[in-house]
């Protein structure tokens, strides 16, 4: 097996699995369940990624991210997407200030709640598409312009984004290239009745969860760059670039619900996602090698949001979680 490369690395590396089962025990103090979604949000932020929560209004999403920005000494801000919310309530914007000693006026930069480590975009589809296209360069670019000046955006940087499914008065589609800009889709789901039990007896007390803080900022950007060192096989890489060509309906690769139902296919940024995502899991489960098994676990949240399903996969009642499952089906791990 393939060692980090330098004594640093593998304390650093020895200090994230120590780190692990700590920082989701404090995590627990105020989330109770969810486990599934915030290692994917652990995953995410490794990779320098984004990730889109799909859940229900009550199940805790903005709680989750909340405890993970404050056990991790993140800065976190909360934006809540409205119709009325324009691009410069995200961005800032320049504003004339005046000196009181001599008069003069001069312009001055007022930076926006999007100038903070982890970033939660509360019902992100409740706002029109130009407000949500102020996010795309934030994402992808961690910078900001405003005017003729472009902004860097401290670094670690990460944007978790909520959407209710069911709820469509009011609300406007998410566009293809915005969703191709998420790492993940992840799908917040209904606690059970013990954990909903545990949820009840912790908000209906006294009690305030304690949270601690398990790492620092600068650890997570060292995490972050050791992310990209983590070695993978070619075979690896393969069956990943095998995995997102098997849903593109005119690959000769292409399952047979890809082609019934899928109009198009995953981009190469799912690739990159399934690779890296892979590598920052092996990392989490204190290994510093990726296997087939590591692509596996995150596919259905790097795919199902990139799949542009037809008109007949809804009156067959298809999902895209049911189209990846049969892709990781039929596509062998061995070329």
């Amino acid at each position: 097996m393939t060692e980090p490369n330098s004594p640093s690395e593998v304390a650093l590396v020895e200090r994230l699995v120590a780190a692990h089962d700590t920082l989701m025990n404090e995590i627990s103090k105020a989330v109770y369940g969810q486990h599934e979604a915030l290692e994917l949000i652990l995953v995410s932020l490794l990779c320098r990624g984004h990730s889109l929560l799909l859940g229900l209004p009550g199940l805790g999403k903005t709680l989750m991210a909340s405890t993970v920005a404050r056990s991790l000494d993140l800065e976190f801000c909360r934006i809540q997407f409205t119709p009325d919310l324009m691009p410069a309530d995200i961005t800032g914007t320049d504003v004339i200030d005046e000196d009181p000693d001599s008069g003069r006026r001069f312009r001055e930069f007022l930076p926006g709640p999007i100038f903070a480590n982890l970033v939660l975009a509360d019902e992100i589809n409740r706002t029109p598409p130009k407000t949500q296209a102020a996010l795309l360069q934030a994402m992808q670019e961690h910078e900001v312009s405003v005017g003729r000046t472009t902004y860097d955006l401290k670094p670690p940087f990460m944007v978790l984004a909520t959407q209710n499914p069911i709820e469509l008065e009011g609300t406007y589609v998410l566009p293809e290239a915005q969703l191709d800009r998420f790492m993940f889709c992840i799908r917040v789901t209904y606690p059970s009745q013990a954990e909903e039990v545990e949820i009840v007896k912790g908000t209906t007390s006294t009690y305030v969860p304690d949270i601690h803080k398990v790492m620092t900022s600068d650890e997570v950007i060292q995490l972050q760059d050791l992310v990209r060192g983590v070695p993978v096989a070619d075979d690896v890489v393969d069956y990943a670039v095998r995995l997102v060509a098997a849903s593109r309906p005119d690959d000769s690769s292409a399952t047979e619900s890809v082609a019934q139902y899928v109009s198009y296919g995953a981009s190469p940024r799912a690739s990159q996602y399934l690779v890296l995502g892979a590598k920052a899991r092996a990392l989490l489960q204190s290994r510093y090698h990726v296997n087939f098994a590591d692509v596996q676990a995150i596919a259905k949240p790097v795919l199902r949001h990139r799949l542009v399903l037809n008109f007949r996969s809804r009156a067959d009642k298809v999902e895209s979680d049911h189209i990846v499952d049969q892709i990781l089906e039929a596509v062998p791990e061995e070329k």
